[in-house]
């Protein structure tokens, strides 16, 4: 059997990046030059240095501490280092750009936007630019994509205004919510391609666009609508009215690119509002699809949708990887597209159809008026569904028959189903929970094997849906309620739950408010700060309310509705009460084990080789019990020397596993958990392993603020 030209590029891809870029300095230097390693996003390294037979002995060659702790509970660092030719590019918890050298650690600059001001952000990774002449550097905080020299980290003020440009700006409509970047795009030629992270609750929300931004300028150069406009193809497949008014379908995971075809990949989040879809009656393309467009002019060259009018929050969260599948003696380039649902679909590079048989199976329906959900939803074969999948009564926790009279007892009035069970009055329990399954951690692949390996989190959570207040009036302390119920909890969490990435949780949060002026609330919400949005379309009662609501006042307080604009009653009748996770007595999940797992898919088969529970908790491990798993946050690498590097756990330790076995080789206890991927390169021959540990996040952990550093 012979392989294609392409098919020879792909394979020698990471090992000709290497070279490539050692061959331009004095020093034998192989690099991690792109976000996840390669533009493929394999994740993978032809580095050999560091393997099975010697990474018992890898040890902690320095570590980088990138700024004072904030002290705060959700401080996290995503990062994906790179390291360019002799230097490592990172960013610290406040989103400082900060260049070090590769070999000890040792910084060389740093970039910080406001120095006096350590709001939190976080970015997950860098992009790169060059030519003979310059080197720029890409990154994101807040609305802005800011653009610094590579080697002395100024700003390149003939980039948009004054070195940034504000990526609300560009859209079709006024989009007065947040429009950011956490998850870098790619570089084609001399456009960055990027998409973005937006809104989703009931209030405005921006549309998921994706654009090519000229590097130089920053103007924009193309726009893909998501949410296609009338006359466009798709625009049938939405409400009338959507194109105006929907929010989301954006690609926030990041995008991977075959250079030779031109083309990128990617895949698109939910539209907004995530849990009623009355107001987008359809299937809602380019939602949760899987896009291939052509990079030089945005035309879409195909589409594939994973999950159609979705009501669940299941976005695809992660960019897809490259990858090869041998069929019927045919080499067969495709993309493999991990999801929140633990499915893996894989799709047809150059057509978009499935290269393993998906089946449109029937779903149950939604009983909540004014709702049309769809009929049918796709489900991949069963060796590439790789998390646990709907909650019945047989996933109740068996850890102790304590466990089990408890967790039996709390679920007795919650209804079960099967994963695409809709959002309903009923409180419900759903498994996978919207983070997953895998998140935006993605898969990493091996390109010689033709093996994908995927982590996934299987824990329960429990949602359930509302109706909109009809009343003439409401309460100062009820109208605030509802407004954090629909607009704060996916960051800050209820009173029973975890806060998303970089944010305070809501008892943190009712700490900050109440230990200041309300005065100071209220301009934040009009004005935004850090990571916390605009919230400037609230009417001056609706954040006088929200303030009450966290403060615990207004109680006695009336209202009329009239005077109020969030659309409770007309546009957005029903509403999620939020993503609730469940616990068992001891605070251990409800369903179960493994609640985390780490699984290796043979591309050729189209099964699981092994899967094996990833982390544990060390109080049970120290009662005796085997890895139990747990929720994880990040992603993997993959080595030519024969190994899976990852973090991700709520453990905080960092570990290695034999690809070819799942069997764990070695460990390092971390003082922070490692919620991001790992990256490795070489300098003078030497290996080295990287990994950002920032802990806080969506896993709650305490904070960290540290990249730790590995070489034998």
């Amino acid at each position: 059997m012979s392989l294609s030209r392409f098919s020879w590029v792909l394979l020698l891809l990471p090992f000709v990046y290497c070279c490539q870029l050692g061959s331009d300095t004095e020093k034998d230097f192989r690099s991690w030059s792109h976000y996840n390693g390669d533009l493929a996003g394999t994740k993978y390294s032809s580095l050999d240095e560091i393997n099975k037979g010697n990474v018992s002995d890898l040890q902690l060659a320095w570590r980088f501490e990138t700024e004072e702790l904030s002290g705060s509970a959700w401080s996290v660092m995503q990062f994906n280092p790179l390291v360019i030719d002799d230097v490592m590019y990172l960013t610290s918890p406040s989103a400082a750009v900060i260049a070090v050298n590769p070999e000890n650690g040792t910084e060389l600059w740093r970039y910080d936007i406001d120095p006096n001001n350590k709001t939190r952000g976080h970015n997950r990774g860098f992009a790169y630019w060059s030519n003979a002449d310059t080197a720029r550097l890409f990154f994101s905080k807040g609305n802005y994509l800011y653009c610094l020299d590579a080697n002395s980290g100024d700003l390149f003020y003939d980039f948009g205004d004054l070195g940034k440009i504000n990526l609300k700006d560009g859209l079709n409509r006024d989009a007065d919510n947040r429009n950011k970047s956490t998850t870098p795009g790619v570089i084609f030629g001399d456009l960055y391609i990027l998409g973005s992270t937006v809104g989703e609750g009931p209030g405005p929300a921006a549309p998921g666009y994706i654009r090519a931004f000229d590097v130089r300028t920053g103007e924009i150069v193309w726009t893909f609508h998501t949410i296609p406009l009338p006359g466009e193809t798709g625009h049938e497949t939405w409400s009338p009215e959507s194109w105006k008014n929907s929010g989301g379908a954006n690609s926030w995971g990041g995008i991977t690119m075959d250079e030779e075809r031109g083309v990128i990949y990617c895949g698109t989040g939910s539209a907004a509002y995530d849990h009623w879809g009355g107001d987008r009656i359809g299937e809602n393309l380019y939602a949760n699809c899987v896009l291939a467009l052509d990079a030089a002019t945005g035309e879409k060259v195909w589409h594939y949708q994973v999950v159609h009018h979705d009501i669940w929050d299941y976005d695809i969260p992660c960019a897809p990887n490259l990858v090869q599948v041998e069929k019927d003696g045919q080499l067969i380039d495709a993309v493999a597209q991990p999801t929140k649902m633990g499915h893996l679909f894989i799709l047809d590079r150059d057509t978009g159809e499935p290269v393993f048989p998906v089946e449109e199976v029937p779903v149950p329906q939604s009983d909540i008026p004014g709702e049309e959900s769809w009929p049918t939803q796709p489900l991949p074969q069963p060796g590439l569904r790789y998390a646990r999948q709907g909650f019945s009564e047989d996933e109740i926790t068996d850890l102790t028959p304590a466990a089990t009279a408890y967790v039996t007892d709390l679920i007795k009035n919650m209804e079960m189903g099967s994963l695409f069970r809709p959002p309903s009055r009923d409180s419900a329990l759903i498994m996978p929970q919207f983070n997953g399954g895998t998140d935006w951690g993605g898969a990493a692949y091996d390109p010689i094997n033709r093996k994908l390996y995927v982590n996934a989190s299987n824990e329960a959570e429990w949602i359930s849906m509302f109706e909109a207040p009809k009343a003439e009036t409401i309460s100062k302390f009820e109208l605030g309620s509802k407004i954090y119920q629909t607009q704060c909890t996916f960051c800050h969490g209820s009173s029973n739950s975890r806060p998303s990435a970089g944010a305070h949780g809501f008892s943190g949060l009712k700490t900050i408010v109440n230990s200041r002026p309300a005065i100071h609330t209220l301009e934040v919400l009009e004005n935004g700060k850090g990571q916390m949005p605009v919230f400037s379309w609230l009417t001056d009662i609706e954040k006088e309310a929200l303030v009450s609501y966290l403060q615990d006042k207004g109680k006695q307080e009336k209202i009329d509705l009239a005077e109020v604009s969030l659309n409770f009653s007309s546009d957005i009748p029903w509403l999620s009460t939020g993503h609730h996770p469940i616990k068992d007595q001891n605070g251990y999940p409800i369903n179960k084990r493994p609640w985390g797992t780490l699984s290796v898919i043979d591309m050729n088969s189209g099964s699981i080789d092994w899967q094996v529970a990833l982390g544990t908790y060390p109080t049970l491990e120290a009662e005796g019990y085997e890895p139990t798993g747990t929720f994880n946050m990040g992603g993997p690498m993959v080595t030519a020397g024969g190994l899976v590097f990852i973090a991700a756990t709520m453990d905080e330790r960092f570990r290695a596993f034999d690809r070819e076995t799942g069997e764990m080789l070695w460990e390092f206890q971390m003082d922070a958990g490692g919620y991001a991927t790992p990256a490795t390169y070489e300098v003078n021959g030497k290996q080295f392993v990287i990994i950002a540990a920032g802990g806080g996040g969506i896993p709650g952990t305490k904070p960290g603020n540290s990249y730790y550093c590995f070489s034998l």
